[in-house]
């Protein structure tokens, strides 16, 4: 069972998972850390090796001993990880924003598949819809993963998508150091879910995003990614 410095930290009820590599101190995650009180990063876990079932587990201990029902806020492969981990634990999670996930046809049980072969994590990701509010958020020149492929899962889990136009992998290369739009995000997301609504799909408009779309909660068609 992994193991977590994140027990030195009993009261939080937002997660923050970063992805492949990690989200260093200028990505918007670091900042988003650094400006909610009640949030902490999820420890115990190589930042440098992706595989699937180690950070699984460690996200695992952090929403186990959350004093209440916490919000996780994943990137990249820490989506992934998140909604694996949700999956296992759902009564103890409020809520996912799954921001730029990965595409696990490009990992392995043990990390990228370009260097380790295997099979695809895709079968070990939750097969239906989640028991858990959800909202992917999601760039349309994404280099990990294709629009198609987001509309795919979403269809999958039930989750909202909201599309921010042309933002990379909204990390920091993509210049998403301090993210206001996200956090607003967030707090709407929040806020839809105490009052029984539907997850909200807008973000504010911002010079990085053009074309500022969304989806409403459920299921996505998988057709309506084609030609993005």
């Amino acid at each position: 069972m992994a193991r977590s410095n994140i027990l030195e930290f009993p009261h939080y009820s937002t997660l923050i998972v970063p992805g492949y590599q990690g989200s260093g101190p200028g990505h918007w995650q670091t900042w988003l850390e650094q400006t909610l009180p009640d949030a902490r990063r999820v420890s115990g876990i190589d930042w440098s090796t992706p595989a699937l079932g180690q950070w699984a587990d460690a996200i695992g201990v952090a929403i186990r001993y959350a004093s209440s029902p916490v919000w996780l806020v994943a990137h990249s492969f820490g989506c992934l990880a998140a909604v694996t981990a949700a999956s296992r634990a759902a009564s103890r999670v409020a809520g996912v924003l799954l921001v730029a996930p990965g595409d696990p046809g490009r990992f392995s049980s043990e990390g990228l598949r370009a260097e380790t072969g295997g099979d695809s994590i895709a079968s070990q990701l939750p097969r239906g819809l989640l028991a858990f509010p959800s909202l992917i958020v999601a760039s349309s020149n994404d280099p990990w993963m294709k629009l198609a492929h987001v509309a795919y899962w979403a269809d999958r889990w039930g989750s909202g998508v909201a599309r921010i136009g042309k933002a990379g992998h909204i990390n920091e290369d993509a210049g998403f150091g301090p993210w206001p739009a996200g956090l607003a995000l967030l707090d709407a997301f929040k806020a839809a879910r105490e009052r029984g609504l539907a997850v909200p799909t807008r973000l504010a408009a911002a010079p990085e995003c053009d074309g500022v779309q969304g989806w409403g909660a459920g299921a996505i068609p998988r057709r309506a990614a084609v030609g993005w």
